[in-house]
């Protein structure tokens, strides 16, 4: 059994200040995905290397330099960042996603092929898909324009997958709430970006066309929610009304060894490291 964590920090700086490293050390996964770090990387060097030293004070790893650390910068400074921490063996690593080469672009994927101690690859993917604003047509443009990209990726991991090679997950904060399940307000969203009727349909795509699983859907069934992140404003947090944002799409070998999820919401809002809560599963392989 290994978990598979994905979480947006909403800045690594901020959260290591409000105590995700006690969170780290409560649960240890075996592979943590993590977007939006928002820090240059002389910064999340040793923020990182702290977690390490938590896996291993854990008894996760031997010692803190076990660990694999794999991450890419955004190109602008303050925005985006992911990174990946992993318990298991990293075999190769790749970054971005080929064809897209402007900064605003930049540390939004970040990919790492991970060994079971079974012998049981996977390629895994931290993911940070572009928030957009339905007001700003160059956003928007920038959203889409990774989001097709995307599908080719996806598309040959997919391939890959069924020909019995790796099978691969993609985990992260897409941006983008699937359906009237995955929002509180779906009503008063319908014009707002992350639930645009044209950003649906990527997601659409992905489940139908491309083959990948929706994991925390499929284990949760019909149920409103489980939300991931709640906005600052107002008492959202509160008042649980948030937005599902935050997924892992496996392909689907890997979906059927997903065994339970749990998202991490803080019991208050006081209480939070990140506006998002961490979405862990747990899967049988």
């Amino acid at each position: 059994m290994i978990t598979i964590a994905t979480s947006n920090m909403n800045g690594i700086r901020a959260a290591r200040r409000k105590g995700v490293e006690e969170w780290a050390r409560r649960n240890t996964p075996d592979v943590w995905c993590m977007q939006e770090v928002r820090a240059p990387q002389d910064e999340l060097d040793p923020i990182l290397d702290g977690l390490a030293a938590d896996y291993a004070e854990a008894g996760r790893v031997e010692g803190p330099a076990a660990l694999n650390r794999v991450n890419e910068v955004c190109r602008v400074k303050g925005r985006a960042g992911v990174a990946m921490l992993s318990a298991l063996e990293v075999t190769a690593v790749r970054h971005g996603l080929p064809g897209l080469d402007e900064d605003v672009d930049s540390g939004r994927w970040i990919e790492a092929d991970v060994v079971t101690p079974q012998g049981y690859s996977i390629t895994v993917a931290s993911v940070y898909v572009h928030a957009g604003n339905a007001d700003d047509e160059t956003k928007m443009a920038q959203k889409y324009r990774f989001l097709d990209t995307m599908l080719t990726r996806m598309g040959e991991l997919r391939d890959e997958a069924a020909k019995g090679g790796r099978q691969a997950v993609l985990c992260g904060d897409f941006n983008i709430a699937h359906t009237p399940l995955d929002i509180k307000n779906a009503k008063g969203n319908a014009k707002h970006a992350g639930f645009l009727p044209a950003e649906r349909a990527y997601v659409d795509r992905w489940l139908d066309e491309y083959e990948f699983v929706d994991v925390t859907r499929d284990l949760a069934g019909g149920i409103q929610g489980p939300y991931t992140w709640w906005s600052q404003r107002g008492r959202a947090f509160d008042n649980n009304v948030g937005w599902r944002i935050d997924y892992q799409f496996a392909t689907p070998e890997l979906a059927e060894t997903a065994r339970g999820f749990v998202i991490d919401k803080a019991p208050t809002y006081e209480g939070r490291w990140s506006d998002h809560a961490p979405l862990s599963i747990r899967y049988d392989v």
